[in-house]
This record gives C-alpha cells, structure tokens and sequence, in this order.
C-alpha cells in the first residue's frame, strides 16, 4: 500500500472516531464554561510561555497543525491569540467549527493535510503549534519540518509537545512493567494497528485500521535543523496527558494537575513526552 492509501485508512478512522470524541472530550461541557482551557494547553503554554511576548499568546497569530475537533485550537483562541486549526479530516474540521460557534468563539479551521497547509492556509503566524500524539501519523517529517517554515513569520515559533519516540516502543498489553517490543527507527514501512475502539470515549469503530510510522529524536530534530529552524529549548518529561500504559496512575485527580499520568514507580526511568521550541 502506498502512503496515500494509508493516508486514506487514517483519515477514515479518525472521520469516524469523531462523535465519540465529541463526548468524551466534554465538549458540550466546554462549551458552558468560558474559562475552561484544556488539560494539554495549560500544559504547553507553562512549557513555551518563556518563548511569549509577556509569556502569552495574547494577540498573536497561531496556527494548529493536526488540531482534531479543535478543543485546544480554541483554548488558544479563550488564551487571546488569533487562531486557525489545519487536520485532514473532514468531520473533524466540521465538529470544530460547530464547536467555535457554540462557544461564541472566533476561529478559522481549513481541511488539509500537514504538507498542503501552507497553499491552503496562505498565511504566516507568529506561532506554530501542534500537540500531542501527532508525529507518529506522519511518514515524511522532512515535509513536515518544511511546512512549519513556510507557515511561520521571520522571528516565529514553532512548538510540540509529543509522546517521547522511547514511550511508542513500549508494549502497550503488558500489565508487568516497562519491556521494549516496537521499533524506535524507522523501518520504511509503517506499523499496522488493528483496533476497534479510540483511545477516549466507548464507540465501537468499523474503519479499524491504521498505520503509524516511529520517529526517532534524531529525525525529529535533524528534520526542523535541516529546514534552519533554530533549537531554542528541548525538554523531557514524566507526565502524559493519557493513560498509554495498563499499569500507569492518575497524579492529581480532580485536582489543579488532573488529567497526567505517570508510572506508578520509578518515574525517572522513561521519559514520557518531550518538548521542542524553536524559532523560524
């Protein structure tokens, strides 16, 4: 199969996830509380606020790369920035403009995919944004680390935060402890996941497979270092916005840190996410 016909499983798979995602995201409890900004931003904006004007996005221009139903694209958008959500699915381009104006928001969301954005979007932002859980869907990060450059303004940043490349290698049905059974390097061809349910919320999906390609920190970085982006800060951490392993822990449930998971002991073992800012 070719990239574009594992594009195409993708994008079925995430067109279908959707409505449960629209759930299990709490949307319509999104909705109702204006000040509600999601788990993931209030993370990430902690993580880039040193690379802000006044550590904030207030008035800036900010592109979402792979953005989804657009939850943490308008968390940005209640943060104060100007923003626009790119994903190529199209449910979830047409759930996350509902969603704008539900919330009485002001948001721009385009259908595309990652390497198109810029010739669909054609505008430069102050920032460039993606997060979380996203690399591992992309087989090429050259073109990736292309469209950033192009989307960002002289002087821009670029930010993701994502599951650490180690992270992906774990086996994800153990219930032991941590045991290596994925590749960390590319292989050339893309791991086939067959799964009937997403990874939030009980739906029952019919489009079960995808295909997730690994990267390693060394092609992640030498990706945006080959298009000059600039390397301002990369960071590690030991906290994941999921619960990607049987035996991890809630670290603060219903509490200011709700929504992370570590692992139960030993959290200096692994890193869980990593953290790039860089400037165009």
């Amino acid at each position: 199969m070719s990239d574009s016909g594992h594009l195409e499983a993708n994008r079925a798979n995430w067109d279908e996830r959707v409505a449960g995602h629209l759930v299990g995201y709490d949307t319509d409890g999104f909705v109702a509380d204006a000040a509600r900004i999601s788990t993931v931003v209030r993370d990430d904006l902690a993580l880039m606020a040193g690379h802000l004007p006044n550590g904030s996005v207030r008035g800036l221009s900010l592109a979402h790369l792979q953005c989804h139903i657009g939850t943490d694209t308008l968390s940005f958008a209640r943060l104060g920035a100007r923003v626009t959500g790119v994903d190529f699915s199209g449910a979830a381009i047409a759930a996350a403009r509902s969603l704008t104006e539900r919330a009485g928001l002001d948001a721009s969301f385009v259908q595309s995919t990652v390497e198109e954005a810029p010739s669909a979007v054609r505008e430069q932002f102050d920032v460039v944004y993606t997060s979380i859980g996203v690399l591992g869907w992309l087989p090429d990060l050259g073109a990736w680390a292309r469209s950033i450059r192009r989307l960002l303004k002289p002087g821009g940043l670029f930010y993701v935060r994502d599951g650490h490349p180690m992270l992906w290698t774990m086996d994800d049905e153990t219930d032991d402890d941590l045991v290596v059974r994925y590749p960390y390097f590319a292989t050339g061809e893309p791991l086939r996941v067959d799964e009937a349910t997403s990874y939030i919320g009980s739906a029952v999906l019919s489009n079960t497979v995808t295909y997730e390609w690994p990267h390693s920190l060394s092609e992640i970085l030498g990706a945006l270092l080959n298009e000059g982006l600039l390397i301002e800060a990369y960071g590690e951490q030991d906290t994941l916005p999921w619960k990607a392993l049987p035996f991890m822990i809630e670290t603060d449930p219903g509490g200011p840190q709700d929504g992370n998971w570590v692992l139960p002991r030993g959290r200096e073992r692994m890193p869980m996410t990593f953290s790039i800012a860089a400037r165009g």
